[in-house]
């Protein structure tokens, strides 16, 4: 970019915002999600106007904030989400509290308006500042754009935002960015070259203003030799791999238990389910569901990597167990929901393995009974839905396993698909299988699996429900003008299937219309009315030509409807045939 890019904005405002946009895109974050609106048009127009930028806008902010939600997953790296004041802040926030569970970065630049105006009953005027509370990494009020504060300021602003974002795992940051009029690039007299001439230096290269070093993430010698004693002294060890980032983490983990002998039991989300290895156990949540077997299989050391796994009755089998519990992970949060973790260890999956190095053992008579019921949960339960012959739910879950393009990216909404493909999905392989896991929300799902999509580079299958679709009809527009195909199926139950599975569902009389919630509408108009192709498969050798073919030509909807009675006994059918 040439040196007078930013000396040419006409006024104040203009050059703020050529100085933050033309620092993110420095400092990496070169994807802008935007939503339209007039109190952020200096961001908008910088966006548009640099070079480097990439624009990915839409109407809607709730949309664009999880697009940057699902591109921060995709490249561990965040986007910046621009919105207007008011409200707009407010339809962002279910993304931003997902962001912050996940350890997802994502920076939110927000318009404001400037001090004179709040708490004055001006138009479209709340109290942004603070709005996201404990939720963000990092929060900034900026002042309005002045020549009286120095330019320096708003490049060390945006440095420290993307440090704050990226370190300890990742979040969102939010700079509340103030603007007075005129915001549009009009020229009001302000004398740009004078107000930069102190960061020339800048100017003249490519290099953010601040660079921050990278602090190393492991264990102590002490620390290290412990870990290491107890993992050595274990007799039934077992490794979880919860909910990982990257193929890399669950590779390390993987290749550590292999030196170990030890069974590992591949969260859906893990990224190892297509990897290979004789101990890696795909189908544990059918396995502990044989109490019999469960109850005589403790183990007495679990080292789990990763975020929490997607298994309720793995997180009972080990609350039940009480083992001594290992966490490692990169982030600083307290991940132990039943309060039995005996080391929170903060730390790449690498530096754990590199520093923890017990001797090397091969499979005991404990690791080879497991891996025993995992050959025989994986025949017995293809046998069954095979014979079925019928398109069921989990018959779509494991279709797509099947079908999918391991290039490819895989979203999963977060109620039954995320578990139906824990359950079935045996050794799926994606170049990312990814969900809103972090606070399990409904929001957002359309534009998550886009925004996974423009940050993989890839296209992407998203496997969702009735009531998750409606919730995020609009988003269809992202999918229709999307970089990459999206492939979305949506299993129609008319209400919310996940429901049938608790104790509500004994009580009839308040059952369907308050937690059944049937709509009894399709998917055929919508899927018309944003230009994309539709199915309506009924067999499961249509599914699998109607999948495959959505592969092959770019983005589509294929609707798959069951019956939410109809598959809940199908699930305990499932839980019930395995004989171990």
């Amino acid at each position: 970019m040439s040196s007078d890019w930013t000396c040419a904005a006409p006024n104040a405002n203009h050059v703020w915002a050529r100085l933050l946009i033309d620092e993110l895109v420095r400092c990496g974050v070169t994807t802008f999600f935007v939503a339209p609106g007039s109190r952020s048009t200096p961001l908008t127009v910088a966006v548009a106007q640099h070079p480097e930028a990439h624009a990915i806008v839409h109407f809607d902010e709730r949309g664009t904030s999880f697009a940057a939600l699902g591109y921060g997953r995709a490249t561990r790296h965040p986007a910046a989400w621009i919105t207007t004041s008011g409200t707009a802040l407010a339809n962002g926030y279910p993304a931003v509290i997902e962001a912050s569970v996940s350890g997802v970065p994502m920076l939110l630049l927000t318009a404001d308006r400037p001090p004179e105006l709040r708490d004055t009953g001006a138009n479209q005027t709340i109290d942004q500042p603070g709005m996201y509370g404990g939720y963000v990494r990092w929060q900034f009020d900026m002042p309005a754009p002045s020549a009286a504060v120095p330019a320096a300021f708003v490049l060390t602003t945006v440095d420290q935002a993307v440090h704050r974002a990226t370190q300890e795992g990742g979040g969102p940051v939010h700079l509340n960015c103030m603007f007075r009029e005129p915001l549009a690039p009009i020229n009001d007299g302000f004398h740009a070259e004078a107000y930069l001439k102190p960061v020339t230096g800048w100017r003249n290269h490519r290099s953010p203003f601040t660079q921050y070093s990278r602090p190393r993430v492991g264990l102590d010698a002490s620390d290290a030799k412990a870990l290491t004693l107890t993992v050595r002294d274990a007799q039934r060890g077992l490794v979880v791999l919860g909910e990982l980032a990257t193929r890399d983490e669950a590779e390390a983990a993987v290749q550590w238990a292999a030196r170990l002998g030890w069974p590992v039991f591949t969260d859906v989300l893990s990224q190892a389910r297509g990897l290979s290895g004789d101990t890696l156990i795909r189908h544990h949540d059918l396995v502990l569901a044989h109490q019999d077997f469960a109850g005589a299989h403790a183990p007495d050391v679990v080292v789990h990597f990763g975020r929490r796994a997607t298994s309720k009755r793995l997180l009972q089998f080990l609350e039940r167990m009480q083992p001594t519990y290992i966490w490692v992970k990169t982030t600083p949060d307290r991940l132990d929901p039943c309060h039995q973790t005996a080391w929170q260890v903060k730390a790449d999956m690498a530096s754990f393995c590199e520093q923890v190095q017990p001797a090397a053992s091969a499979p005991t008579a404990w690791t080879t009974a497991w891996m025993e019921a995992e050959g025989r949960a994986a025949a017995q339960v293809k046998a069954h839905l095979e014979a079925s012959q019928q398109l069921t739910e989990p018959t779509v879950a494991q279709g797509i396993a099947q079908h999918i393009d391991p290039t490819h990216g895989l979203y999963l909404a977060a109620s039954m698909p995320v578990r139906d493909m824990e359950l079935v999905g045996g050794a799926v392989d994606a170049a990312l299988v990814v969900a809103n896991r972090g606070a399990s929300g409904i929001d957002g799902t359309v534009a998550s699996a886009v925004g996974l999509a423009v940050g993989l580079q890839r296209p992407v299958t998203l496997l969702m429900g009735d009531l998750a679709l409606l919730h995020d009809l609009n988003a269809l527009a992202l999918v229709r003008s999307s970089p990459q195909p999206i492939t979305i199926v949506v299993i129609n139950n008319d209400g919310g299937g996940i429901f049938s599975f608790l104790p509500i569902a004994q009580h009839e009389d308040v059952f369907e219309p308050y937690f059944g919630t049937p709509h009894g509408l399709d998917f055929a108009h919508a899927a018309a009315q944003f230009g994309l192709r539709y199915h309506r498969p009924t067999t499961t050798e249509a599914f699998t030509a109607a999948y495959c073919e959505s592969l092959a030509t770019g983005s589509a909807v294929i609707e798959v409807q069951t019956d939410r009675l109809e598959n809940h006994a199908l699930h305990q059918a499932l839980l019930r045939l395995l004989q171990l």
